[in-house]
C-alpha cells in the first residue's frame, strides 16, 4: 500500500506529493518540524511534542497553521489512512510560498503545513541488543539550538561522519571549552566516574528533547537522582555509563565511543533500569495518557 501525506490541505499519493520551489522551508530552512512517537495508535508525549511545536513557532515568529485541536485531528488522520500502529509522525512547518528574498514576505502568506508518518520497530525487549557506538565531533550548528529548525546541515555531516566511522551518533562538544552539548539527534547523558547520572542543562546550546523531559519526570517519580548542568569530553571518556534518548533512541545506551568502551563495555546498571522504567512510559502511565 502507498504512503499518504498530508501537504498543505490536502491528502496525496507521498511518492507524487510536491511542494513549491518557492516554499521558504526548501529556499531558506525557514521553519521547524516536529517528530512525535505513536504508539499502538497513541501518541506519546503528545502535549510535550505540541508544546515545544508551538514554542518553536514562536521563537522563529512563524503563525501556527491550524489550531493544535486540528493539528491533531489531521495527524491522527494520517495515522489512521497509513493504518500505522507503531510509527513517527513528522510535521513540518514554513512560512509559506512567497517569491525569494532573505525577509519576511512584505504580505502574510499563510504557513505551508506538510505531514507524514513512518512504520518504527516497537521498543525494545532486550537492553543488551540495543546498545550502540558513537563518536565525538565539533558542534558547529546555529546558536539557537533550542529551536528545532529545519537548518540541519551539521547534524547531516556528524551523523554521516558518524556512520563512516561504523557508529550510530555523534556527540557534540564546544571546541573552545570541550563541553559536551548533545547527540546530533539525540539527548545525552551520562553516569560519571563518581556515579552521579548527568545530563546538559537546557538553554540555547541543546534542543528541549521530549523525551528528555519525560525520563527527567520519571527519575521524579522513582525518586532518582540527577544532575543537570556541563560536563566535559574527559568527563565523558571516563564515565561509567552512556545512553541516548529521543522518540527514535528510546533509552539507548552508548558502549563505545571514539572506538572505545565506555565502562566495561557493557550495559550498566543505571542504564539498564531507565531502559525498563521508560519502556512503561511509552506503553502509557499517568503522564502520558491519550
Amino acid at each position: 500500500m502507498s504512503r499518504v501525506a498530508y501537504v498543505n490541505g490536502r491528502w496525496l499519493d507521498q511518492r507524487s506529493a510536491a511542494v513549491n520551489i518557492e516554499d521558504r522551508g526548501y529556499q531558506f530552512g525557514d521553519g521547524v518540524y516536529e517528530v512525535v512517537h505513536v504508539h499502538r495508535g497513541r501518541f506519546v508525549d503528545e502535549e510535550r511534542h505540541l508544546a515545544r511545536l508551538d514554542r518553536s513557532l514562536r521563537e522563529i515568529r512563524l503563525p501556527e497553521p491550524m489550531s493544535r485541536a486540528a493539528l491533531l485531528l489531521v495527524a491522527r488522520e494520517l495515522v489512521r489512512r497509513n493504518r500505522v500502529a507503531e510509527g513517527l509522525v513528522y510535521m513540518q512547518v514554513t512560512r509559506g510560498v512567497s517569491r525569494r528574498d532573505h525577509a519576511f514576505p512584505r504580505r502574510p502568506v499563510p504557513p505551508a503545513l506538510v505531514m507524514t508518518v513512518k512504520r518504527i520497530p516497537p521498543y525494545p525487549r532486550d537492553v543488551d541488543a540495543w546498545t550502540a557506538a558513537a563518536i565525538t565531533w565539533p558542534d558547529l550548528r546555529w546558536a539557537r539550538r533550542d529551536i528545532k529548525s529545519l537548518n540541519l546541515l551539521p547534524n547531516v555531516l556528524a551523523r554521516q561522519a558518524a556512520r563512516e566511522a561504523g557508529a550510530i551518533e555523534a556527540i557534540l562538544y564546544d571546541e573552545a571549552t570541550g563541553a559536551v552539548t548533545e547527540g546530533a539527534a539525540t539527548s545525552f547523558w551520562i553516569v560519571d566516574e563518581h556515579g552521579a547520572l548527568r545530563t546538559r542543562h537546557l538553554g540555547h546550546a541543546i534542543l528541549p528533547g521530549c523525551t528528555r523531559d519525560a525520563l527527567i519526570a520519571e527519575l521524579a517519580e522513582a525518586g532518582i537522582a540527577h544532575e543537570e548542568g556541563e560536563f566535559t569530553l574527559e568527563e565523558t571518556r571516563r564515565a561509567r555509563e552512556a545512553f541516548l534518548t529521543s522518540a527514535t533512541s528510546f533509552v539507548k545506551p552508548i558502549t563505545r565511543l571514539d572506538g572505545r568502551a565506555i565502562g566495561d563495555g557493557g550495559v550498566g546498571p543505571v542504564t539498564r533500569r531507565l531502559f525498563d522504567i521508560f519502556a512503561r512510559h511509552v506503553q502509557g502511565d499517568r503522564r502520558n495518557a491519550p
